[in-house]
């Protein structure tokens, strides 16, 4: 094992759902992530997101106030090196193709592939 990779993945979770934040949390802990923040509304995520400067961000499409893509822009915009998994109920075929044209490293389905997440977080902070 490499220095390099004996550091954790630092995550975000933009969620707005309590449960689902606490569920992602330990899910990505347990795989030896390091969870450095997390917030239910657009704005929150974004100053979490900036000021936290994740490695990857776990974004659910729909948050309390507003949605998932106005944080995949700004935060896309002023930090392009963080990346992106989307992780959300909202999975339509316009869903992952809005999201995924907007910068987005991965689409996940919450209620198909809850057990993908982790693998998709690691991959993605290996490609950024």
């Amino acid at each position: 094992m490499t220095a390099a990779s004996s550091i954790p993945v630092k995550v975000f979770i933009a969620e707005d759902s309590a449960m689902i934040r606490e569920r992602v949390a330990a899910l990505l802990a347990a795989q030896d992530m390091d969870v450095v923040g997390h917030a239910p509304t657009p704005q929150d995520c974004i100053a979490g997101i900036l000021a936290a400067r994740p490695d990857v961000v776990v974004l659910d499409v729909q948050l309390e106030g507003g949605s998932g893509l106005e944080v995949l822009r700004a935060v896309r915009h002023a930090e392009p090196d963080i990346a992106f998994v989307v992780f959300s109920n909202n999975a339509a075929p316009a869903y992952r193709k809005r999201y995924l044209g907007e910068g987005a490293l991965r689409f996940l389905d919450k209620s198909t592939e809850f057990d993908q997440l982790a693998a998709a977080v690691v991959r993605a902070s290996q490609t950024h």
